[in-house]
Parts: structure tokens; C-alpha cells; sequence
């Protein structure tokens, strides 16, 4: 029987205090996350089943070891002859691929000695290595008299290792960059690999390079972009270097490569590091697929993309009976999520979701639902990962699970792995403890900084967070029931606290209810107002131009924005008109399918949303969306200030998509009659008031 030091000093710890410890207090004794404790526990009970004994919890959920005591006698005995391992196996199989990964051959005799282990165990962790190597075009191969080698592609293992310590090891990593930043980790090599100073400074770099800029990073993809870049510099050291023949797949790579140029002269400085150019290909290749922008910061003009989520959403909806349709949060997630991910799938990247499982087994249904529709609707993408679904998935799970909300204290998630999962376990816990009235999610990154812990009544994370001054409850990322028991443990353990401060309020302010009605009838107010405004700007400013024949497409452009300066709806046009030949120099404005253009631009320039047509006497070509020439019969000018709000935002999302919504809608804003336009717009715009600001008795 093996057992781990950890294992053993968990069984140990229990026996000790009967009762008294947690799973959280155990994690904090031992100085690890509550989730490695938990996958302790159930090898924990596995040893336990040996000697006859069980591992229970009191109300308080405190650990027991249950049985006889001659049993538990025994237990203690063996325990105190047992020699432990300190490595799983799951650590043992990355020394196993670190070692492949160095090109050497290694004899069978030669690697069960380095791990470890018997040559028979070698042989299985061999075949489960070769198995899971296979998904990234790796063969691990044995010859007889000769030893293990490793084939494939240089940008392959470097993707292959970078997943592995992402699928097996993520939760370590983000503690060992926290240690790191504190300078209180004194290790040689993190997790059997990296230089200690190397991910020390790429964690700085990529850090500073997306700080206080609208593109960021999830914390998946952050953690993503860290390791590869810090394998790249140890690869490129050890002598592995990229193939030359990645290319350029496409314009409008030009930020990220410039982005990651710029980290690279930092490390060839700190390190005498020497990236390749393929090296700088691969990563601004990563980079593009791994970017995800805040929801507010989503170009409104992804009309086709945009248009697909909506064949989506209402498919998934259809399927399940419920109706996402009207739901924008839904939307916008989606919409930010699926641009880098279409790309990823598009240049064979694999993504990676360590949910994956966790989320097929507990929502199969959606998981279906979802599988179908996305398949259907982007029928242009050979093959949808499951991991990929599973991501899709989070945001349904988020969007089906709020419509359940009805609570009552302030809660603080904290969740490093990404928007949709955050969102999904905010909602669970609103579902699930009926006293949260409201919950904000952060990332580690926003807490690492003031927080402001007595704002809140309660702090869940999903990670471990060692310098955090303040009580907090580690849950899995799909909140399991002990989680929940937990919660509600705390919440019934502490009610008096939180009822004594509110009843002070209350006398304080001494009529809650109406000042709280006031509050948030200001807000309706408030929200009406802006709507109001940005539903009046595109209506007021709407016009329809019938342009004169041999009129060039900028000297159309031109006059237009040269009425709208004189209208005072915008200043310095020869700005603005720049703004659009930018905007149509990074992709085609074509809509595929039609005969329409919307050149649209956000320019400093611009006073109000402005929504205007033109029908061309003669056609001229113009670069499609879809990267194809086309014929443009109707030019579509949609114009904001650089500063949206979010209702201005939803509102011109709204208008863009609606244009191929339907057939219909295409038909009519390329049917050159001005009424039928006007009356389309106006009733886009009813419905949005209707779907949005429904009052009920």
C-alpha cells in the first residue's frame, strides 16, 4: 500500500483532534489549497477502507475517522513503519515527459530508476503518456536495445507541455507565482521545470503588457501565456528551436506580434534569452487565440459572428424550452469568449478546460443542447472540442441559473478561471443559499491590490488565498454539496452578526424600505433617461442620402460627414473619415450575402450615435467580412463617440445585428425606400424598450 507524506499527515492530523479539523482548517495546517485536500480525502478513504474504517463529518463538518479501535490501532502503527512517497503519479509522469521532451534516448531501465519506480509501473505510465501525447500528433515510441524517444513537431511539444502542466498542475502554479511575487519560495525548479527567475520575470512582463489596456486576459489565458512564453525561453536555452515554417495566418496579427516582440527584448535583455522568429509566430499566435477583451470592450461590428450567437442562443433555447433570447448579458459573453476561440479552432490549437468532465456530468442536457446548435451554426469548423463545448456551456449555465435568483446578503467570489466560470458558480450560489441578495466576482489579480473585505458578509473563492487577511470558504468551481452545506453553515453561524448590523440601519435610517424604493426608482430613472437619449439620438439623426452617379466611395463618405459637422452631431470630419479607412484597412465591411457595407467608427470627434444610409446609383466592389470581394449597392454609416455606456453599447449591437437578422431585415435595408427603413428602426427600437423596461403590476 502506498501512501503520500501529505496523505499520511492528513490521517494523522484527524486521528489527533477527532472532530475538530475541517477540510479548510487541514489545507491551512498543511499549507496547501482546500481542493488539493480534497482529492487527498478520497485517496484518504481508500486507505481508511483497508483497515475496516470510515471518514465521516460532524455537524460542524469537522473530520472523523470512524471503526474500532483495535483497527484504528492498527492504522496508527502502520503509519508510523510506512516509508511515504512524496510524489504522485501524475508528478512522476511530468518527469517522465520532461525527460522524453530532452531528446535523449533513455532505456527502459535507465527511466524506472530515474522516476523510481518498477519497470512494469514504468511500462503503464508509458502507455497512458503515448495515449494522451497522441492528441497532440506526438508518437512516444519504444525500441528494444535502443530506448524511448519522442517524434514530432518542436511547436507540438512545447503545446503538449504547456497543457500538461495546465490540465495537472494549475492550482500549484498560481500559488508558486504568488510565493514568487511575495519572495518567499526558495525552491530550484518549479514543479521539476521552470527557473525560478525566468517565471518570475514573464509573469512581470505579461503582466505590464496588458495593464491598462482594453485587450486582456482571462486567468486561464494569463496562466496560459505565462507558461508558454517561459517554456519558450528555457526550450530556446536548451537548444529546441522553433520551426521556421509558421507563418503569418492572416492580417490583423499585427498587435499581437508587436506585443510579443516587445516582451522578448525585455527577456533577451534580463537573460541573453534569443527568441526566432518562429518563436515569435507561435506565441503572437497564442496570444491572438488566447485574448479575451471585457464584454463592454466587444466590437459592435462582429455582425455575422454576432448573428450566428443569436442562431445559437435561440437554438439552445428551443431545445431546452426556456427562452435566452432577450437575455444581452447572455450575448455579450458569448460574443467575447467565441472570437479568439473561432481563431484557436481554426489554427488547429487545442483549448483546454479543466472542468471539462465536471461540467459534462453535471449539466448533460445543455451540454447536448449546446453541442448541437454551435455545430449546426458553425458548420465552417471541422470539430468542436469537448473542452470547447464545455466553455460554451458556462455561459448558458450562468444565463439558466440566474433566472432562479431571488436573495438576500453581499457575497465576494473569487474565481481564477475565467468570466463564464465565475458568472455560473455567482449564480449557483444564488440558487442554491436563498439569503445572498447580490454577488460580485473578481479575479486574483483585482484582489491583490485593497480589498475592501468588510463590504462584504461572505468571500467563496475556488483557490487558496494565503494573503488574504480576512475569512473566507474555498468551494469547488462548481460548487459541490458539502460546498453548499458549508456555506449555509456559515451563513446560520453568523446570522446574528449580520441581523444586529441591519437592525442598527434600520433604526438609524429609520424607513429603509421607502429610501431603498427611492433608490432604486432614481436608477429606473436614470437608465430610462439614457436609453431615452440614446434611442432619441438614432432616430433624430437618421437620414437617408441618394448620392449622385460617379461619386467615389470616399467622396460620398465625405460629403456625409461634412453634413453631419454642419448638423454639429461631430467635429473635424478629416478625423473622423480616417478613423473609417482604419477600420476598413483591418477587414473587410461588406456584409456576405447582401449587397450593404456598414462602415462604422468609434472617434473622439463624434458628439451622438449617428445612423445614416446611402443608396448607390452605381455599384462598386468592396471587400467583404469574409475576406471576398463584393458588390455594395447600399452603404450603412454607423458613428459613436469613443465613450459608450453600456445601454449605448446594447443599442448599437442591436442595430448592426438587426440588419441580417432575418431576410426581411436584409430586404429592407437594401430596399433604397427610406419610410421602410425608418419604420424597421423604429420597431428594432420599440422592442428593445419593451423587452427591457417591462413594469408589472
Amino acid at each position: 500500500m502506498h501512501i503520500t507524506s501529505r496523505e499520511k499527515a492528513i490521517i494523522e492530523l484527524i486521528i489527533k483532534t477527532a472532530g475538530k479539523h475541517t477540510a479548510l482548517s487541514v489545507a491551512s495546517s498543511l499549507n496547501v489549497s482546500a481542493r488539493t485536500v480534497q482529492r487527498d480525502l478520497k485517496a484518504v478513504e481508500k486507505i481508511l477502507k483497508q483497515f475496516a474504517l470510515g471518514l465521516t463529518r460532524n455537524n460542524d463538518q469537522g473530520l472523523i475517522i470512524e471503526g474500532k479501535n483495535e483497527q484504528i490501532f492498527r492504522l496508527i502503527q502502520h503509519l508510523a513503519s510506512s516509508d511515504p512517497i512524496d510524489q504522485t503519479s501524475q508528478e512522476k509522469k511530468l518527469r517522465l515527459l520532461l525527460a522524453v521532451l530532452d531528446e535523449e534516448l533513455f532505456k527502459i531501465q535507465s527511466l524506472a530508476g530515474h522516476l523510481g519506480v518498477s519497470s512494469a509501473t514504468l511500462a503503464i505510465y508509458l502507455n497512458e503518456l503515448a495515449e494522451w501525447l497522441d492528441g497532440f500528433q506526438l508518437q512516444l515510441t519504444r525500441k528494444r536495445g535502443v530506448g524511448v524517444e519522442l517524434s514530432g513537431t518542436e511547436a507540438n511539444k512545447r503545446r503538449a507541455l504547456a497543457h500538461f502542466f495546465l490540465q495537472y498542475f494549475q492550482e500549484e502554479l498560481i500559488e508558486k507565482l504568488f510565493f514568487l511575487e511575495k519572495g518567499t519560495l526558495s525552491e530550484e525548479k518549479i514543479l521539476h521545470y521552470f527557473v525560478p527567475d525566468y517565471l518570475f520575470e514573464v509573469n512581470f512582463l505579461v503582466n505590464a503588457a496588458f495593464a491598462g489596456t482594453p485587450a486582456r486576459l482571462a486567468d486561464s489565458g494569463y496562466l496560459e501565456m505565462v507558461v508558454h512564453i517561459c517554456i519558450a525561453v528555457q526550450r530556446a536555452e536548451s537548444g529546441f528551436l522553433m520551426e521556421k515554417d509558421i507563418s503569418l495566418p492572416e492580417r490583423g496579427m499585427e498587435t499581437e506580434y508587436e506585443l510579443m516582440l516587445k516582451i522578448s527584448k525585455e527577456l533577451e535583455l534580463k537573460f541573453n534569452a534569443v527568441f526566432s522568429a518562429g518563436d515569435l509566430l507561435y506565441l503572437a499566435l497564442l496570444l491572438r487565440g488566447t485574448k479575451l477583451r471585457g464584454a463592454e470592450a466587444v466590437p459592435y461590428d462582429s455582425i455575422v459572428l454576432a448573428q450566428k450567437i443569436k442562431n445559437v442562443i435561440k437554438s439552445v433555447s428551443a431545445q431546452l424550452h426556456v427562452d435566452l433570447t432577450r437575455d444581452f448579458s447572455l450575448f455579450q459573453g458569448l460574443l467575447a469568449h467565441m472570437e479568439p476561440s473561432l481563431f484557436r479552432m481554426k489554427q488547429n490549437m487545442e483549448s483546454f478546460n479543466p472542468l471539462k468532465e465536471e461540467i459534462k456530468q453535471k449539466y448533460p442536457v445543455l451540454f447536448i443542447a449546446v453541442k448541437n446548435s454551435v455545430e449546426e451554426e458553425f458548420s465552417e469548423i471541422e470539430h468542436f472540442s469537448d473542452d470547447e463545448i464545455a466553455f460554451i456551456v458556462l455561459h448558458f449555465g450562468s444565463a439558466l441559473v440566474m433566472q432562479e435568483e431571488n436573495l438576500a446578503i453581499k457575497a465576494l467570489v473569487i474565481c481564477p478561471t475565467g468570466i463564464g466560470t465565475s458568472k455560473m458558480l455567482a449564480s449557483r450560489i444564488k440558487r442554491e443559499v436563498a439569503e445572498i441578495d447580490s454577488i460580485d466576482t473578481k479575479s486574483i489579480k483585482d484582489i491583490t491590490g485593497q480589498l475592501d473585505s468588510a463590504a462584504y458578509d461572505i468571500i467563496i473563492s475556488t483557490v487558496r488565498l494565503p494573503f488574504l487577511n480576512a475569512e473566507y470558504i474555498l468551494v469547488n468551481p462548481l460548487l459541490s454539496e458539502e460546498n453548499i452545506s458549508t456555506i449555509k453553515s456559515f451563513l446560520q453561524n453568523n446570522i446574528e452578526s449580520f441581523t444586529k448590523g441591519r437592525q442598527y440601519q434600520r433604526a438609524a435610517q429609520k424607513a429603509p424600505p421607502a429610501a431603498e424604493n427611492k433608490a432604486a426608482l432614481r436608477d429606473l430613472l436614470g437608465d430610462l433617461k439614457k436609453t431615452q437619449q440614446s434611442i432619441e439620438s438614432i432616430i433624430g439623426n437618421f437620414r437617408f442620402y441618394r448620392m449622385d452617379k460617379q461619386k467615389s466611395q470616399e467622396e460620398i463618405l465625405e460629403k456625409m460627414l461634412e453634413r453631419a459637422a454642419e448638423e454639429r452631431l461631430l467635429e473635424n470630419p478629416a478625423d473622423v473619415l480616417n478613423s473609417l479607412k482604419e477600420r476598413e484597412q483591418k477587414g473587410g465591411l461588406g456584409i456576405p450575402e447582401t449587397n450593404i457595407a456598414l462602415f462604422h467608427a468609434r472617434n473622439e470627434h463624434v458628439q451622438e450615435l449617428i445612423f445614416q444610409v446611402v443608396h448607390l446609383p452605381d455599384p462598386c466592389l468592396v471587400k467583404g467580412m469574409d475576406g471576398k470581394e463584393m458588390v455594395m449597392k447600399n452603404l450603412l454609416l454607423m458613428l459613436a463617440p469613443m465613450e459608450l455606456s453600456r445601454r449605448e453599447q446594447e443599442i448599437i449591437s442591436l442595430i448592426s445585428t438587426s440588419i441580417i437578422e432575418t431576410d426581411e431585415a436584409i430586404l429592407v435595408f437594401s430596399s433604397a425606400n427610406e419610410e421602410t427603413i425608418y419604420n424597421k428602426l423604429e420597431s428594432v427600437l420599440a422592442a428593445y424598450l419593451q423587452s427591457n423596461f417591462q413594469i408589472h403590476p
